[in-house]
Protein backbone atom coordinates (compact mmCIF):
# COMPACT_ATOMS: atom_id res chain seq x y z
CA UNK A 1 0.00 0.00 0.00
CA UNK A 2 1.34 3.62 -0.65
CA UNK A 3 2.35 5.66 1.99
CA UNK A 4 -0.74 7.74 3.20
CA UNK A 5 1.11 10.40 4.69
CA UNK A 6 5.04 11.20 3.78
CA UNK A 7 7.45 13.56 5.25
CA UNK A 8 10.74 14.68 4.40
CA UNK A 9 13.46 16.94 6.13
CA UNK A 10 15.11 19.07 3.57
CA UNK A 11 17.38 22.14 5.36
CA UNK A 12 15.74 22.77 8.40
CA UNK A 13 12.11 22.23 6.26
CA UNK A 14 9.99 19.38 7.49
CA UNK A 15 7.51 18.54 4.85
CA UNK A 16 4.45 16.46 5.43
CA UNK A 17 2.69 15.49 2.77
CA UNK A 18 -0.83 14.11 2.49
CA UNK A 19 -0.77 10.89 0.00
CA UNK A 20 -3.80 9.39 -0.48
CA UNK A 21 -4.86 10.44 -4.14
CA UNK A 22 -7.42 8.06 -4.78
CA UNK A 23 -9.67 9.04 -2.24
CA UNK A 24 -8.72 13.17 -3.09
CA UNK A 25 -6.17 12.96 0.37
CA UNK A 26 -9.01 12.25 2.90
CA UNK A 27 -8.02 11.61 6.25
CA UNK A 28 -8.37 8.54 8.19
CA UNK A 29 -8.47 7.95 11.92
CA UNK A 30 -4.25 6.26 10.97
CA UNK A 31 -3.54 9.64 8.70
CA UNK A 32 -4.38 11.75 11.81
CA UNK A 33 -2.37 9.81 14.15
CA UNK A 34 0.45 9.40 11.35
CA UNK A 35 0.61 13.10 11.18
CA UNK A 36 0.01 13.86 15.21
CA UNK A 37 3.11 12.18 15.36
CA UNK A 38 5.14 13.55 12.93
CA UNK A 39 4.31 17.18 14.31
CA UNK A 40 4.82 15.98 17.68
CA UNK A 41 8.30 14.56 17.19
CA UNK A 42 9.07 17.77 15.34
CA UNK A 43 8.84 20.19 18.26
CA UNK A 44 11.27 18.70 19.84
CA UNK A 45 14.11 18.21 17.18
CA UNK A 46 16.26 20.79 16.85
CA UNK A 47 16.72 19.59 13.16
CA UNK A 48 13.38 20.83 12.27
CA UNK A 49 12.49 24.83 12.14
CA UNK A 50 9.69 25.00 10.24
CA UNK A 51 6.97 22.49 8.92
CA UNK A 52 5.47 22.61 5.51
CA UNK A 53 2.33 21.24 4.77
CA UNK A 54 0.94 19.92 0.74
CA UNK A 55 -1.40 17.44 -0.64
CA UNK A 56 -0.69 15.78 -3.96
CA UNK A 57 -0.98 17.08 -7.61
CA UNK A 58 -5.08 17.74 -7.74
CA UNK A 59 -5.75 17.65 -4.30
CA UNK A 60 -4.97 19.06 -0.58
CA UNK A 61 -7.03 16.96 1.62
CA UNK A 62 -10.78 16.32 1.12
CA UNK A 63 -11.53 16.40 4.75
CA UNK A 64 -12.80 13.71 6.85
CA UNK A 65 -12.93 10.23 5.55
CA UNK A 66 -16.50 9.90 5.84
CA UNK A 67 -16.50 6.18 5.80
CA UNK A 68 -14.46 6.20 8.28
CA UNK A 69 -16.41 8.68 10.78
CA UNK A 70 -19.05 6.34 10.52
CA UNK A 71 -17.28 3.10 11.34
CA UNK A 72 -15.51 5.04 14.14
CA UNK A 73 -17.76 7.40 15.28
CA UNK A 74 -16.56 7.39 19.24
CA UNK A 75 -14.58 11.39 19.50
CA UNK A 76 -12.85 11.68 22.49
CA UNK A 77 -10.26 13.78 23.65
CA UNK A 78 -7.26 10.76 23.08
CA UNK A 79 -8.61 10.26 19.74
CA UNK A 80 -6.42 10.58 16.97
CA UNK A 81 -8.13 13.61 15.40
CA UNK A 82 -8.54 15.24 18.81
CA UNK A 83 -4.54 14.28 19.50
CA UNK A 84 -3.94 16.13 15.90
CA UNK A 85 -6.02 19.06 16.32
CA UNK A 86 -4.20 19.62 19.84
CA UNK A 87 -0.92 19.40 18.27
CA UNK A 88 -2.19 21.81 15.77
CA UNK A 89 -3.06 24.32 17.59
CA UNK A 90 -0.23 24.04 20.64
CA UNK A 91 2.89 23.89 18.27
CA UNK A 92 5.24 25.95 18.58
CA UNK A 93 7.43 25.80 15.24
CA UNK A 94 5.82 27.74 12.27
CA UNK A 95 4.05 26.12 9.55
CA UNK A 96 3.34 26.81 5.70
CA UNK A 97 1.00 25.14 3.42
CA UNK A 98 1.45 25.30 -0.35
CA UNK A 99 -2.53 24.45 -1.34
CA UNK A 100 -3.45 23.09 -4.69
CA UNK A 101 -7.34 21.83 -5.44
CA UNK A 102 -9.89 21.09 -2.64
CA UNK A 103 -9.25 21.78 0.89
CA UNK A 104 -12.50 20.70 2.91
CA UNK A 105 -13.08 20.51 6.06
CA UNK A 106 -10.68 20.28 8.14
CA UNK A 107 -8.63 21.08 4.76
CA UNK A 108 -10.05 24.67 5.26
CA UNK A 109 -9.86 24.89 9.34
CA UNK A 110 -6.25 23.82 9.70
CA UNK A 111 -5.25 26.40 7.60
CA UNK A 112 -6.16 29.06 10.79
CA UNK A 113 -3.73 27.73 12.85
CA UNK A 114 -0.48 28.23 9.69
CA UNK A 115 1.83 31.30 9.63
CA UNK A 116 1.65 31.45 5.87
CA UNK A 117 -0.69 29.97 3.06
CA UNK A 118 0.10 29.84 -0.25
CA UNK A 119 -2.90 28.80 -2.57
CA UNK A 120 -2.77 27.40 -6.64
CA UNK A 121 -5.26 28.60 -8.89
CA UNK A 122 -7.10 25.59 -8.68
CA UNK A 123 -7.57 25.60 -4.94
CA UNK A 124 -11.07 25.38 -3.79
CA UNK A 125 -11.90 26.10 -0.05
CA UNK A 126 -14.97 24.87 1.46
CA UNK A 127 -16.49 24.46 4.95
CA UNK A 128 -19.56 22.07 4.30
CA UNK A 129 -19.90 20.80 8.25
CA UNK A 130 -23.72 21.93 8.83
CA UNK A 131 -24.32 20.43 5.58
CA UNK A 132 -22.96 16.81 7.12
CA UNK A 133 -25.25 17.74 10.48
CA UNK A 134 -21.92 18.63 12.24
CA UNK A 135 -20.45 21.72 13.82
CA UNK A 136 -16.89 23.17 12.72
CA UNK A 137 -13.50 21.85 14.28
CA UNK A 138 -10.50 22.62 15.02
CA UNK A 139 -10.99 26.36 17.02
CA UNK A 140 -12.57 27.49 13.73
CA UNK A 141 -15.74 29.21 15.46
CA UNK A 142 -13.17 31.70 17.54
CA UNK A 143 -10.40 31.78 14.71
CA UNK A 144 -12.67 32.41 11.41
CA UNK A 145 -14.56 35.37 12.47
CA UNK A 146 -11.10 37.10 14.01
CA UNK A 147 -9.61 36.78 10.86
CA UNK A 148 -12.51 37.44 8.21
CA UNK A 149 -15.37 39.00 10.54
CA UNK A 150 -18.33 37.77 11.99
CA UNK A 151 -20.58 38.16 8.86
CA UNK A 152 -18.27 36.62 6.47
CA UNK A 153 -17.78 33.71 8.69
CA UNK A 154 -21.42 33.14 9.36
CA UNK A 155 -21.87 32.97 5.61
CA UNK A 156 -18.79 30.63 4.78
CA UNK A 157 -20.06 28.69 7.68
CA UNK A 158 -23.66 28.61 7.46
CA UNK A 159 -24.48 28.55 3.76
CA UNK A 160 -21.55 26.22 3.64
CA UNK A 161 -20.42 27.21 0.23
CA UNK A 162 -17.14 26.30 -1.95
CA UNK A 163 -15.23 29.38 -2.04
CA UNK A 164 -11.94 29.83 -4.23
CA UNK A 165 -8.16 31.08 -3.86
CA UNK A 166 -8.82 35.06 -4.44
CA UNK A 167 -11.97 35.31 -2.01
CA UNK A 168 -9.72 33.18 0.75
CA UNK A 169 -6.87 35.61 -0.40
CA UNK A 170 -9.20 38.88 0.02
CA UNK A 171 -10.23 37.57 3.30
CA UNK A 172 -6.44 36.77 4.84
CA UNK A 173 -6.61 33.12 5.03
CA UNK A 174 -4.20 32.99 1.85
CA UNK A 175 -0.89 35.20 1.59
CA UNK A 176 -0.64 34.75 -1.84
CA UNK A 177 -2.12 32.87 -5.34
CA UNK A 178 0.13 31.52 -7.60
CA UNK A 179 0.25 28.84 -10.23
CA UNK A 180 -0.60 25.37 -9.57
CA UNK A 181 2.80 24.45 -11.04
CA UNK A 182 5.01 26.96 -8.78
CA UNK A 183 3.14 26.90 -5.70
CA UNK A 184 4.92 23.79 -3.56
CA UNK A 185 8.24 25.79 -4.43
CA UNK A 186 7.15 28.99 -3.87
CA UNK A 187 5.65 28.11 -0.48
CA UNK A 188 9.56 25.69 0.17
CA UNK A 189 11.47 29.44 -0.64
CA UNK A 190 9.36 31.00 1.90
CA UNK A 191 9.55 28.15 4.64
CA UNK A 192 13.08 27.72 3.72
CA UNK A 193 13.62 31.76 4.44
CA UNK A 194 11.86 31.30 7.88
CA UNK A 195 13.98 28.17 8.40
CA UNK A 196 17.10 30.75 8.32
CA UNK A 197 15.58 32.77 10.61
CA UNK A 198 16.97 32.95 14.49
CA UNK A 199 14.90 30.01 15.84
CA UNK A 200 13.73 31.40 19.40
CA UNK A 201 13.25 34.44 18.43
CA UNK A 202 10.53 33.09 15.47
CA UNK A 203 8.86 31.05 17.65
CA UNK A 204 8.39 33.86 20.39
CA UNK A 205 7.30 36.09 17.91
CA UNK A 206 4.83 33.20 16.92
CA UNK A 207 4.06 33.02 20.33
CA UNK A 208 3.23 36.85 20.88
CA UNK A 209 1.42 36.73 17.13
CA UNK A 210 -1.06 34.09 18.90
CA UNK A 211 -1.67 35.36 22.48
CA UNK A 212 -5.00 37.40 21.80
CA UNK A 213 -6.54 33.80 21.32
CA UNK A 214 -6.09 33.10 24.85
CA UNK A 215 -9.68 30.65 24.88
CA UNK A 216 -8.94 28.88 21.72
CA UNK A 217 -8.60 25.42 23.80
CA UNK A 218 -12.01 26.66 25.62
CA UNK A 219 -13.51 27.07 22.17
CA UNK A 220 -12.25 23.81 20.77
CA UNK A 221 -13.23 21.84 23.98
CA UNK A 222 -16.73 23.04 23.44
CA UNK A 223 -16.68 21.91 19.54
CA UNK A 224 -15.29 19.06 20.21
CA UNK A 225 -18.47 18.09 22.36
CA UNK A 226 -20.51 19.75 20.34
CA UNK A 227 -19.33 17.41 17.09
CA UNK A 228 -19.13 14.24 19.22
CA UNK A 229 -22.38 14.71 19.86
CA UNK A 230 -23.52 15.32 16.37
CA UNK A 231 -21.95 12.27 15.05
CA UNK A 232 -24.44 10.05 17.09
CA UNK A 233 -27.68 12.22 15.84
CA UNK A 234 -29.89 11.27 13.11
CA UNK A 235 -29.29 13.77 11.17
CA UNK A 236 -25.90 13.27 10.78
CA UNK A 237 -26.29 9.58 9.69
CA UNK A 238 -28.96 10.92 6.89
CA UNK A 239 -26.46 13.80 5.90
CA UNK A 240 -23.52 11.29 5.72
CA UNK A 241 -25.10 8.15 4.63
CA UNK A 242 -26.91 10.54 1.61
CA UNK A 243 -23.03 11.66 0.86
CA UNK A 244 -21.88 8.17 1.03
CA UNK A 245 -25.05 6.93 -1.85
CA UNK A 246 -24.63 10.41 -3.78
CA UNK A 247 -28.32 11.56 -3.63
CA UNK A 248 -29.95 14.89 -1.59
CA UNK A 249 -30.29 14.25 2.25
CA UNK A 250 -34.18 14.88 3.66
CA UNK A 251 -33.89 16.75 6.28
CA UNK A 252 -37.49 17.49 6.91
CA UNK A 253 -38.57 14.47 9.19
CA UNK A 254 -35.94 17.01 12.11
Amino acid sequence: MTEQVISTLRDGVLRIQFNRPEKKNALTAAMYETIAGIMEGAQSDDKVRVLLFTGTDECFTAGNDIADFLGAPQLTADSPVSHFLAILASAEKPMVAAVRGDAVGVGTTMLLHFDLVYAGTSARFWLPFVNLALVPEAGSTLLLPLLAGYQKAAELMLLAEPFGPEEASEMGLVNKVVKDADVESFAMEKAMALAAKPPVALRRTRALLKAARGILPDIMEAEGEAFAEGLKSEEAQEAMLAFMERREADFSKF
